[in-house]
C-alpha cells in the first residue's frame, strides 16, 4: 500500500520540478512542459526504470540541443532557441514508451522484470520494445545535433553523394559514432537500475549485459531509418534567399532530395516504431 500512495508522489513531485525547469531554460514551451509533465510521472508512477531511461533521453538530448548554438543557428532554418519543444514533438517521441509502459506494469502486476523470454515471452517483447524506443530517440537526436558540428560534409543515405549540412538524410560518420554512444547509454541505465529493481537468477541477470551493445546498435538502427525516411519522403532543398537547407519547396528553394509525404515529427514517430518492433523482436530472440 505504501508503495502504491508513495511512487506516485514522488513520481508527481519530480515530473513537476522537471517540467518547470525545461520551461524555464526554453528546452520545453508551455504545452511541451504540460504534456512532459504527463509522460514523466507515468513513467516514474509505473517504474522507476522506466523513467530513468526517458530522463537519460531527456536530459542528455536537451544539453546536446545547445551545444554549438551559433554554428546550429547558421544551418538550421526552423533553429529555436534551447531547442524548444512543444507537445506534438514530446509526444512523437514518447507516446508509444508510454503506451508499452502501462501495458507492461498491467501485466506484471507493477513488478520490474529481467528480459527473460523463459518466464514471459510477452513481457520481454514488451520491455525490448520499450529500450529499443528510447535507444532510437536517443540515436536520433545525439547523432543529429553532434552530427551537424562535425566538419565532415554529411553523405545523402541513399546515394552516398555529398550534400549541405541540414539537409534530410544526410549522414557523417561522427553522427552514426554519437547515436552508437546514446544507444549504449540508455542500455546501461536500463541493466543498472535492472540491479536494483528485479530479482531474478544469476545466469539470468548476467545476460541482461548483452542489452548495451544491443542498444548500442538499436541507437544506430533507429537513426539511419530516420535518415532513410528523411532522405526520400521529407523534402530537402536549398532556399538561395536564406542561403539555407529548408524543408519546404518554393520559388526560391532548389530542390536536393525527397518529398514531401512526411514532417520530422511524422518521421520521428515512424522511425521509432520500427526500431521498437525490431528491438522487440531481437529481445525474445536473444534473452
Amino acid at each position: 500500500m505504501e508503495k502504491n500512495v508513495i511512487q506516485p508522489l514522488i513520481a508527481a513531485s519530480i515530473s513537476f520540478l522537471i517540467a518547470i525547469r525545461a520551461y524555464r531554460r526554453k528546452s520545453l514551451d508551455l504545452s511541451g512542459a504540460l504534456s512532459g509533465f504527463l509522460v514523466m510521472f507515468i513513467h516514474l508512477a509505473l517504474g522507476y526504470r522506466y523513467g530513468a531511461m526517458l530522463l537519460v533521453f531527456f536530459f542528455t538530448s536537451s544539453k546536446l540541443t545547445k551545444v554549438g548554438e551559433e554554428k546550429k543557428r547558421r544551418v538550421d532554418a526552423d533553429f529555436k532557441e534551447g531547442g524548444q519543444r512543444n507537445w506534438i514533438q514530446v509526444l512523437s517521441n514518447a507516446s508509444i514508451a508510454m503506451v508499452l509502459v502501462v501495458i507492461t506494469w498491467k501485466l506484471t502486476g507493477g513488478q520490474d522484470k529481467c528480459l527473460d523470454s523463459k518466464d514471459s515471452t510477452l513481457v520481454t517483447s514488451l520491455l525490448g520494445g520499450i529500450i529499443g524506443h528510447y535507444c532510437c530517440c536517443n540515436g536520433d537526436t545525439w547523432s543529429s545535433e553532434l552530427g551537424v558540428l562535425s566538419d565532415a560534409q554529411p553523405r545523402l543515405i541513399t546515394t552516398f553523394k555529398p550534400v549541405r549540412k541540414g539537409t534530410n538524410g544526410g549522414v557523417t560518420l561522427a553522427g552514426l559514432l554519437a547515436a552508437a554512444a546514446a544507444g549504449s547509454v540508455i542500455g546501461l541505465t536500463f541493466v543498472v537500475f535492472g540491479f536494483f529493481t528485479t530479482k531474478c537468477a544469476y545466469d539470468v541477470a548476467v545476460k541482461q549485459l548483452l542489452v548495451i551493445p544491443l542498444s548500442a546498435l538499436a541507437g544506430v538502427c533507429g537513426s539511419l531509418i530516420d535518415s532513410l525516411l528523411g532522405a526520400t519522403l521529407q523534402f530537402s532543398g536549398f532556399c538561395t534567399v536564406r542561403n539555407k537547407v529548408v524543408g519546404k519547396p518554393g520559388p526560391t528553394v532548389k530542390r536536393i532530395s525527397g518529398i514531401s509525404i512526411l514532417d520530422n515529427n511524422a518521421v520521428n514517430l515512424v522511425s521509432i516504431l520500427l526500431t521498437t518492433l525490431l528491438t522487440s523482436i531481437a529481445c525474445v530472440y536473444i534473452f
